[in-house]
C-alpha cells in the first residue's frame, strides 16, 4: 500500500491510499474530482472509494463529479453529519471498520470542527488522515462543538501509537509552527521543526505527513500541560486556571487572531 498526496485548491491536501498489488485506490477528501481522476489515470489505478472526513466542500466538493464519472464507486461519509456530505452511499459511526480494497480501517468520531467530523486509521499503514480536526502544529477552527469537544477529539488521535503518520487535510504548517513558538519558545523540538518547515516551503515541498509522536513534541494544543505555555497564556490572563480545556480555549482564541 502506498499512500499518494495530491494537491487540491490553494492549501488543500486529497489523500489516495494505492493497493500496489490490485492498483485499486481509495481518496480521501476530494475536493476536486478532474484533478484526483488525473493522477489515478496517470498512475494506472482503479478508483473504488472515496473517505470524507466532514462535510465542507473543500473536502467533499468532488465527491458527486465522481459519483457521476466512476461507476461503482463507494462514498463514505460520517452519518453524524446529517446527510451534508454529498453523494453519500455508505453512512459510517465512530468504531466502524471500514474495508475498502484490500485495506482495513477504522472509523475515528472526532466532532468539534463539524458534528460528525471522523477520520480514518489504517493500522497497517501506521497512517491517520484527520482532516480539520489535527493539523501539524495546529488543529481546526471549533465550528460545530466546544473547546471541550474538540479537547476530547484530539486526545483520542494523541493515544494512537506515536509511530502514526499524520495526513491532514491542509499545507497550514509554518504559520501553525509560528504560533506555536509565540507562546512555548523555549521547546527546542519545536524550534528545529520550524527550520524545517520554512526551509521546505521556501523549496515548495510538502510538509506532511508529521507523526503524532512529532506533534505531541511540537504542537500547543497537544500540550496544554506545558508549563511554559500555561506560564505564556497567564502572563496576558493572570486569571487562567490549569484546566485543560480553558487552556485550549485560550489557544485556539489567540491563534483565531493569531
Amino acid at each position: 500500500m502506498s499512500v499518494i498526496p495530491v494537491p487540491q485548491l490553494t492549501d488543500n491536501y486529497a489523500y489516495l491510499v494505492a493497493d500496489d498489488a490490485s492498483r485499486e485506490a481509495t481518496v480521501i477528501d476530494c475536493a476536486e474530482a478532474d484533478t484526483v481522476l488525473d493522477e489515478v489515470k496517470r498512475r494506472g489505478l482503479k478508483l473504488v472509494a472515496v473517505l470524507s472526513t466532514h462535510w465542507h466542500g473543500d473536502h467533499t466538493g468532488g465527491n458527486t463529479a465522481l459519483a457521476a464519472k466512476v461507476a461503482g464507486i463507494r462514498i463514505y461519509g460520517a452519518r453524524a453529519e446529517g446527510g451534508r456530505i454529498p453523494a453519500l452511499t455508505d453512512p459510517v459511526d465512530d468504531g466502524d471498520t471500514i474495508q475498502v480494497g484490500g485495506l482495513a480501517g477504522r472509523v475515528l468520531g472526532i466532532p468539534a470542527h463539524t458534528n460528525g467530523h471522523v477520520a480514518y486509521y489504517f493500522a497497517s499503514l501506521k497512517a491517520l488522515f484527520c482532516g480539520d480536526t489535527l493539523f501539524i502544529a495546529g488543529c481546526g477552527r471549533v465550528f460545530e462543538g466546544q473547546a471541550a469537544t474538540m479537547v476530547a477529539s484530539l486526545r483520542k488521535l494523541a493515544a494512537l501509537p506515536d509511530d502514526t503518520q499524520v495526513f491532514c487535510g491542509h499545507e497550514y504548517t509554518e504559520n501553525n509552527l509560528r504560533f506555536a513558538l509565540t507562546v512555548e519558545p523555549g521547546n527546542p523540538a519545536l524550534k528545529k521543526k520550524y527550520e524545517w518547515a520554512v526551509a521546505r516551503r521556501r523549496e515548495n515541498k510538502w510538509t506532511i505527513p508529521s507523526t503524532i509522536g512529532e506533534e505531541k513534541q511540537t504542537n500547543p494544543f497537544l500540550r496544554t500541560d506545558s508549563a511554559e505555555i500555561r506560564a505564556s497564556l497567564k502572563r496576558s490572563n493572570p486569571g487562567l486556571s490549569d484546566d485543560p480545556v480553558e487552556i485550549f480555549a485560550q489557544l485556539r482564541a489567540m491563534k483565531d487572531r493569531f
